[in-house]
Formats: C-alpha cells, structure tokens, sequence
C-alpha cells in the first residue's frame, strides 16, 4: 500500500512539475498580439493549405493573450505529443484551413489557466505555413465522451479542448471547450 503510494505520489508530482515548468517558461514568453479586424465575407475564399505534418512534429506555437501563453502545437494527440505542448488531432484539418481545426491539452500541464480564456478574447496560431487569428464565440462545458466538438464546420473555426473540471483529481468527467472563428489569414509568403 505504501509502495502504490509513493508511485502515484511520484508519478503525479512528476507530471505536475512537467506541467509546471512548461507554463512557467511560457510565461516568460510574453507575447503583445496586434488589433485585427474580421475578414469580410465576400473576401473569404474556400481555404486548403498545401503542408502535411507527421505525428509529433511541431506545427507552430498557439497565443493566448489572455493569459499570457505562447503554447506549441504538435500534430497528433497520443500522450507523446500531449507531454511536450498542444496536440492537433489528426482528423481534423490544420489552423488556417476552411473547416474545424481541434487542438487539445492537459488541463494540469500546458492548459492550467484554459478556464481564464472566454467568449471573446482571442487566439493566435502562428504555425510555420502562416499566422491565423481567432476569437473565441462560445464557451462549452460537455461531457468526455461529446464527440460533437470534433464535428466539420461550414467556416474556419478553431477548437480548443481540456479535461474539466481544472481542480479535478484523477480522469474527469466532462471537457472545457472554446470555439473560436477566424478572424485574420496571414499565409506566409503572402
């Protein structure tokens, strides 16, 4: 009992620190976002990006102004990719594209202020193809098992999940997810 114990202690308190130091450094990368406007409707043209990503390969960095936060993004959502920043699941298309774009993160490492983020503010992902800025419409609290945030979206959004709640201790129930829409489309090159 003492053993099983001290395991979980250890692993915990391991990935807590993990958690920490990747928020901590982070935090140190602040990071002032410019004043955007939305992209007028009749500007808006169907979106694909030419640019293919292995599993845990770097996508980019992810910006929450709000809290401060420049965050990497990896393709992939296995634990890997999950230990070392934000991972983009694989079935869906990338930022920037015309479609729902789902990023997602441990709310006890890299997402430990998530739940400070709302309706709103707003997101920037700076990936190496292009810089793309969003802002956040809707707040959801759904359960772990909602597959509707991964549903395809008729305009460029971008979704942003973690585990909820974020004081929850062992596997939660339900997940904290912003969907935000495209504000700016800044393809490098352009």
């Amino acid at each position: 009992m003492i053993a099983a114990g001290l395991y979980l202690t250890t692993t915990n308190g391991f990935k807590l620190l993990h958690g920490y130091t990747l928020f901590s450094f982070q935090e140190m990368k602040k990071e002032k976002v410019p004043e955007t406007k939305p992209v007028p409707a009749e500007k808006k043209e169907k979106t694909v990006i030419e640019q293919s990503f292995a599993n845990g390969e770097k996508i980019g960095d992810l910006v929450i102004p709000k809290i401060n936060a420049v965050l990497p993004i990896y393709h992939g959502t296995d634990e890997d990719e999950l230990q070392k920043g934000v991972g983009h699941f694989a079935g869906s298309v990338l930022p920037g594209e015309d479609d729902n774009s789902v990023l997602s993160g441990h709310r006890d490492t890299i997402f430990r202020r998530l739940g400070e983020v709302g309706k709103g503010d707003r997101l920037m992902i700076k990936a190496v193809y292009g810089t793309f800025t969003y802002q956040v419409k809707k707040v959801r609290i759904v359960d772990a098992d909602d597959r509707t945030v991964i549903v395809p979206k008729p305009r460029a959004t971008l979704t942003v999940s973690t585990c909820y709640p974020f004081d929850f201790i062992g596997s939660a129930p339900e997940r904290y997810v912003l969907v935000a829409d495209l504000l700016e489309r800044k393809n490098s090159g352009t």
